[in-house]
């Protein structure tokens, strides 16, 4: 549904009451509305802000509910920061890594954690396994991931990514068993388990919109991450 510019304030507004944010938090996310819609670094087809407001920021805020116990957590295949930036921005005391291997995307996505005065975001330019490979292993207590790759890659990804106890939250559209058997496949394999699939309803007029949840209930087996590349194009499932 698109608004104009006096629409996406009042939006925005309605957001912030709805997932009680901070009042700085409406400003924060215009300004990253208008840089989306601006830069064309921004690794998006949906830069419109009376689009984006929903596309993207609604979006990524449904994920709130499942980051109450949460403190470190990394946006893997952040793109144009969504929902890493999002969240960010709604939850301030989190520390997040958006880990993105395009450098082009990182560009964008530093030049806004600076204009925003994200202090505690940081950009990481890497694959997700040579990430989990190196600084980045079991440190997360959540690793997100949004329109990236299937339930049985992002799984992969993640895994070796999570504290135990940890969750993966991948954003999906419509349900499709034959993916998720594939990926609970994967997840016995990686030390992960279904924890369950939420429909979400981000905004007025959306369809089909689910949150899928898996925790790290073992750990991850040594041999993972693969190598680079392996868990796309060779899924375990």
């Amino acid at each position: 549904m698109k608004r104009r510019d006096g629409g996406v304030a009042a939006r925005l507004e309605a957001l912030t009451a709805q997932w009680s944010l901070d009042p700085r938090a409406a400003a924060q996310l215009t300004q990253l509305l208008t840089m989306l819609r601006d830069d064309p670094r921004a690794a998006t087809s949906v830069r419109e802000p009376a689009e984006a407001v929903d596309v993207h920021v609604a979006d990524s805020l449904t994920a709130l509910p499942w980051l109450n116990d949460v403190h470190r957590l990394a946006d893997v295949g952040s793109g144009a920061g969504f929902p890493g930036l999002a969240i960010a921005i709604a939850r301030p005391g989190l520390y997040i890594d958006l880990v993105e291997s395009v450098s082009r995307k990182c560009e964008f996505m530093r030049d806004a954690v600076a204009a925003l005065e994200l202090e505690r975001v940081r950009v990481v330019d890497s694959r997700a396994e040579d990430w989990a490979r190196g600084d980045g292993g079991e440190r997360y207590e959540a690793v997100l991931a949004r329109a990236v790759a299937p339930l049985a890659t992002l799984a992969e990804y993640a895994a070796p990514l999570l504290v135990a106890g940890g969750r993966l939250i991948a954003w999906k559209g419509a349900r499709d068993a034959g993916e998720e058997e594939a990926a609970a496949r994967a997840a016995a394999q990686l030390g992960l388990a279904p924890a369950g699939v939420e429909r979400t309803h981000p905004y007025p007029g959306s369809r089909a919109h689910t949150l899928h949840l898996y925790e790290k209930v073992r750990p991850t087996p040594a041999g993972f991450p693969r190598r680079t590349g392996a868990a796309r194009k060779r899924p375990l499932a």
